[in-house]
């Protein structure tokens, strides 16, 4: 398996809105298809907001002459803290396939970000997972994060 990380431009929203569809509804989570789509395209035209790639096996597609198959996403949105001493990032979202799960990609993808990290200039980066998932907390452990015994909170605005 031979897994490459492409960051994504215009051509790769419908994809994108596929897998964040599959994603959203794994998650239980709200999934409004034009918001979704114009936060995807916001994102891609101003990259002071983080950056998307594709996660994909070329593999088969190198054997093949084929195009790569695409797996999964991330998303890394940035941020500013005091706390930890300048920009820092936060992975938004990781998706990888049902049937690509298990087989170390997640933790590739994971390497992957902390290595662009420091050329982003990026200080810090997070993520959020479910108390309950505790397959994903192993994988994050096993990659440095750290849990800070803390909740993440949130409150909506309304605008």
């Amino acid at each position: 398996m031979d897994i490459t990380f492409k960051i994504t431009d215009y051509s790769d929203i419908e994809i994108l809105m596929q897998l964040i569809r599959e994603f959203h509804e794994i998650e239980h989570l709200l999934f409004d298809e034009g918001k979704i789509r114009s936060l995807l395209e916001k994102i891609m035209r101003e990259n002071s907001l983080g950056r998307i790639w594709l996660i994909q096996d070329s593999g088969d597609a190198i054997a093949q002459s084929t195009a790569p198959t695409v797996i999964g996403y991330i998303v890394l949105t940035f941020g500013y803290s005091l706390e930890f001493l300048g920009r820092d990032a936060f992975i938004d979202e990781l998706y990888i396939r049902e049937g690509h799960r298990g087989q170390g990609i997640g933790t590739r993808a994971l390497q992957f970000v902390q290595q662009v990290c420091p050329s982003l200039g990026i200080q810090a980066l997070h993520l959020e997972v479910d108390r309950k998932n505790t397959d994903a907390q192993r994988l994050y452990h096993k990659v440095g994060f750290e849990d800070h015994d803390r909740y993440l909170m949130t409150k909506w605005i309304a605008t």
